[in-house]
């Protein structure tokens, strides 16, 4: 999460000090405050809010450990931390009253920045969080009001309004169906029939009469004449997925019925007249696939007069955070239990994860955390450990050789798309060398 500019107070009785901290901070674009005291402080405060407060400890009257407490008593968005001479009881008792670190003197400048880009993590992350809850709703159903679903929300209201064809793209779990349902039921067929038909888990043997139906007699087993998807869907929407797993005979088949608006059920000698609004979806590239001759080209210029295409989820945001905070409730209710809070700590890593699964990885993390974590605080330790170790972190190079591996090794499971022997190949070992590699990390599924 990018570190913007923050409002800063210093309070330091040494003149010095206060001049080597509002030099180094302002130097980052921050814009800096001093107060020689904790009175002085306080009186600021009341009328200037700040993000951040670092003050000394030891000063002439009121200490600084005062002015922890008035923070946390008065201050809910402002973070405070303490400097002083090295000292345990005195940096238990600051964190303890509600500092966010304890900075011991001598300090280098490196040390100061790390220590204040922390805190300043924390505040901008909680302020993602308010930020997420605070913000307008979608009238979809659909969790996200990052910018980038703005954008898919405008394009739901326009494709509403018409009859076209809409082709939705985007990668696996990134909720195409949602935004298909969003269509049809912000549309003037929301009374009728929603039918959402996966195209892959169809047999092509049966793809014809599972979807334009079949006449008594027509083949062996059809003793009944049956009605199929697009019967079932007349005057509704009918919502074709993984769209690029049909082969050319079914695209041809499906053509016609865009085409002539009328289907063929299997051993009929006449055609059905029938209105379906089409909703494709895919997570492949169709423009490739016609380039490479196994997708129709006519086909898929009828399927895309409308495309739309769903952002990752690493692209959203802060739409995680609020994706954590609806699922964790959601799943804590399931469960009958109160939902657990997350940790500053184990939200900003969920927030620069990469989710190459998308919100469909992180629904099923967040339930699998529900369920097996015991109290009322889930934290870094309580994540899986390759989310763990994949995130960002600070000090790289002080990770083990093991932690980077598995970081690497995770990387190409996504860059497979969970292809297991083909991560495998790319690792330049057996399948069976993978599963070993990964059996011992807790928490972590085998292959």
């Amino acid at each position: 999460m990018a570190i913007g500019k923050a409002s800063i107070l210093i309070v330091d009785d040494d003149a010095d000090m206060r001049e080597i901290l509002r030099r180094n901070l302002s130097a980052l674009g921050h814009l800096v405050y001093t107060a020689v005291g904790v009175a002085e402080a306080i009186e600021f405060l009341e009328t200037n809010p700040v993000d951040l407060v670092i003050t000394d400890l030891r000063m002439p009257g009121v200490n600084g450990m005062e002015l922890v407490k008035y923070v946390r008593a008065n201050l809910k968005n402002t973070e405070i931390i303490i400097t002083g001479y090295p000292s345990i009881e005195s940096a238990v008792e600051s964190v303890r009253l509600g500092a966010e670190d304890y900075l011991s003197k001598p300090f280098t400048n490196d040390e100061l920045l790390a220590i204040v880009e922390g805190a300043l993590h924390k505040i901008y992350l909680r302020r993602g969080i308010q930020t997420a809850l605070t913000a307008k709703s979608s009238p979809h159903g659909i969790i996200g009001v990052s910018p980038a679903m703005q954008e898919i929300y405008r394009f739901i209201e326009k494709a509403a309004g018409t009859n076209a064809t809409v082709l939705i793209s985007g990668e696996s779990g990134t909720g195409k169906e949602l935004v298909a349902r969003a269509i049809h039921y912000t549309s003037k067929r929301a009374s009728a029939p929603f039918v959402p038909v996966n195209c892959g888990a169809i047999p092509s043997e049966l793809f014809e009469s599972e979807l334009f139906g079949h006449v008594k007699g027509a083949f062996t087993g059809a003793s009944e004449s049956r009605a199929g998807f697009f019967q079932t869907a007349d005057g509704g929407t009918i919502f074709l997925d993984e769209i690029s797993e049909l082969n050319p005979s079914l695209q041809v088949k499906l053509l016609r019925v865009l085409q002539d608006t009328e289907v063929f059920m299997v051993g009929a000698s006449r055609g059905r007249k029938i209105d379906v609004r089409i909703l494709t979806a895919t997570n492949k590239d169709l423009q490739t696939l016609v380039r490479q001759g196994v997708f129709r080209e006519d086909f898929y210029f009828r399927l895309s007069v409308i495309n739309i295409t769903i952002p990752p989820l690493r692209d959203r945001g802060d739409d995680v955070l609020l994706m954590i905070k609806h699922f964790a409730a959601k799943f804590a209710q399931e469960a009958g239990r109160t939902a657990q809070q997350f940790s500053d700590k184990a939200l900003q890593i969920l927030r620069n994860y990469s989710w190459p699964g998308n919100v469909r990885e992180l629904e099923n993390l967040i339930q699998r955390l529900v369920v097996m974590t015991d109290g009322e605080r889930i934290d870094v330790p309580d994540l899986p450990s390759l989310i763990r170790f994949t995130a960002p972190r600070q000090g790289s190079l002080t990770r083990t050789l093991r932690e980077v591996e598995i970081e690497y090794i995770r990387n190409v499971l996504a860059d497979a798309r969970g292809n297991k022997s083909r991560a495998a190949q790319i690792l330049g070992i057996d399948r069976k060398t993978l599963r070993e590699k990964l059996k011992d990390i807790p928490g972590e599924p085998l292959l």
